[in-house]
C-alpha cells in the first residue's frame, strides 16, 4: 500500500508560513497571520467541507485518471476511489491531515468489514475503535504515524481515543462546530431541532424560527466582526475579506446565508454536511446520508483501490514542480487559492498548465461567487485553459458542503 509521505526538508510551520503570510509580522495582518498559522498547525478538519459527489462529478474520473488533490481530512480522497481513478495523489501542509488520511487508508485495507469501518469513522465514538486501532491498524502505520496517533493531546488522552469520543467533535472545525451550537443555546436557539424536519418545507419553517435569528443578535455579530473568529472554520484573513467583501458586508449576514444553504437547500436524507453542522454526527448506520467512502455498496471497492493513493506533505507547487510534464489529469484545489497571492497563483498554474495533459480538468472552490483567476493570473496561462461557466454553476447549485460561494471548472485546450 503506497501510503507514505514522502520526505520534504520544510517543516509544517514553514509550509503554513509560505501559504498565509502576506504582511509584515508586526502589523495587523501580519499577527493575525501568524496566529492563524498557529492554530492550523493542529488537527483542523475532522471531515472535509467539499462535496465529493459534485467534485466527481465535475472530474468525470475514469480508469486512466490520475488525480493530484489536497489531503484535508481525507474524505474526498477515499470517495474519489469509488470512482475508480489510476492513481490519486494527495497532498497537504498540515501533518495532522497526513496522519489522518494515512489513518483511513490502513483502515479500509486491514480491517474486516463496512460495519467495523463504519463504527470507527462514520460513528467514530466506540471505544472498540481503540481496539480495532491496536490490533489490526496500528501495525500497517509508519512511524510518525503511529506516533501521532498514538501520542497525547494537552487533555493527556491518546490521540486515537477520540475515535471512542466521537471523533467529529474534534479539531478546529470540531471545537468551532462545538462552540457555535453553545453559542445559539445561549441565544435560545437549538441547531439539533432541524434534524427532526421530515421534508425540506419543515427545514425552512424550523430554520426560520430557531436558527436565523441567532445570527441577527448583536453578539453574533460583534463576535464575528473580528477576522479571527473565523479561524475554527479554516478561513484565513485574506478569505475572511473576501466573504465579508472588505467588510462591506457584516460577517453575520454571510454566516447567515450560508447556513440557511446548508439547512434547506438539500433534504436532510441526503446531505450529511447537515448533519454534521447541526448534530454533529452523521447518522446512524444505515439511517442516514454519509460520504461515499462510508457507503456499504463503496466498501469493497475502496478497500481494493488503497494502495492507488499516494501521500505527501508538501505544498502544490513544489509537488508539481518535480512531477513530469503532462502526467496529471485531474486537480482538485478545494478553496487554496483563496489563500494566495499573485505570485503563487501565477506559479501554481505554470506548473498545473506544464504537468497537465490535454483535457486535464481542474475544480475548484472560492468563498466569493466569482472566479479569482481573471486579472490575477497571466493571460499566456489562462489561455490554455476554457472555463465553463454553465458547468460551473450547475454543481455549484449541487454541492451539498453548502457554505462556498462558487465553485469552477477549467478544461485544460488540445
Amino acid at each position: 500500500m503506497n501510503v507514505s509521505a514522502k520526505v520534504f526538508e520544510p517543516t509544517s510551520i514553514d509550509l503554513l508560513s509560505e501559504a498565509v503570510h502576506q504582511n509584515r509580522a508586526l502589523s495587523t495582518a501580519g499577527l493575525l497571520e501568524r496566529t492563524f498559522t498557529f492554530a492550523f498547525r493542529s488537527m483542523v478538519y475532522p471531515q472535509i467541507w467539499e462535496d465529493p459527489r459534485a467534485d466527481m462529478e465535475a472530474l468525470e474520473l475514469a480508469p486512466q485518471s490520475r488525480v493530484m488533490t489536497i489531503a484535508s481530512g481525507g474524505c474526498n480522497v477515499m470517495s474519489y476511489l469509488t470512482g475508480n481513478p489510476a492513481r490519486i495523489i494527495a497532498v497537504d501542509l498540515n501533518e495532522t491531515h497526513v496522519a489522518l488520511l494515512k489513518l483511513k487508508l490502513a483502515a479500509a485495507q486491514h480491517l474486516p468489514n463496512h460495519a467495523t469501518f463504519y463504527r470507527f469513522f462514520g460513528s467514530a465514538a466506540d471505544r472498540r475503535n481503540v481496539h480495532l486501532y491496536r490490533d489490526l491498524i496500528s501495525p500497517h502505520l509508519d512511524a510518525e504515524t503511529r506516533a501521532y496517533w498514538e501520542g497525547r493531546d494537552f487533555t493527556g488522552r491518546r490521540r486515537i481515543s477520540r475515535f471512542a469520543r466521537n471523533f467529529y467533535r474534534y479539531g478546529l472545525l470540531g471545537r468551532f462546530i462545538t462552540s457555535g451550537h453553545v453559542m445559539a443555546r445561549v441565544l435560545g436557539a437549538d441547531p439539533k431541532r432541524i434534524l427532526d424536519a421530515q421534508t425540506v418545507e419543515e427545514q425552512r419553517q424550523i430554520f426560520d424560527r430557531e436558527i436565523a435569528p441567532a445570527f441577527d443578535h448583536p453578539l453574533l455579530r460583534w463576535i464575528t466582526s473580528n477576522r479571527a473568529s473565523l479561524f475554527g472554520l479554516g478561513i484565513p484573513p485574506v478569505q475572511y475579506d473576501a466573504l465579508s467583501h472588505g467588510g462591506a458586508r457584516p460577517m453575520s449576514a454571510v454566516l447567515k446565508e450560508r447556513a440557511e444553504r446548508l439547512a434547506t437547500g438539500f433534504d436532510l436524507k441526503d446531505n450529511y454536511f447537515a448533519w454534521q453542522a447541526f448534530g454533529r454526527c452523521y447518522a446512524p448506520q444505515g439511517q442516514g446520508p454519509c460520504p461515499p467512502y462510508l457507503e456499504k455498496a463503496n466498501f469493497l471497492a475502496v478497500k481494493t483501490r488503497t494502495n492507488r493513493v499516494t501521500v505527501v506533505h508538501d505544498n502544490m507547487v513544489r509537488f508539481l514542480a518535480n512531477e513530469p510534464a503532462e502526467s496529471l489529469d485531474r486537480y482538485a484545489l478545494l478553496d487554496a487559492q483563496d489563500w494566495m497571492d499573485d505570485t503563487a497563483l501565477n506559479a501554481l498554474w505554470r506548473e498545473i498548465t506544464r504537468t497537465a495533459r490535454p483535457g486535464a480538468r481542474v475544480i475548484f472552490r472560492t468563498a466569493g461567487e466569482s472566479s479569482i483567476l481573471p486579472g490575477r493570473v497571466s493571460r499566456a496561462l489562462l489561455d490554455r485553459w476554457t472555463y465553463d461557466a454553465v458547468r460551473s454553476a450547475e454543481i455549484h447549485a449541487k454541492d451539498r458542503s453548502a457554505i462556498y460561494g462558487g465553485f469552477h471548472l477549467y478544461l485544460k485546450r488540445d
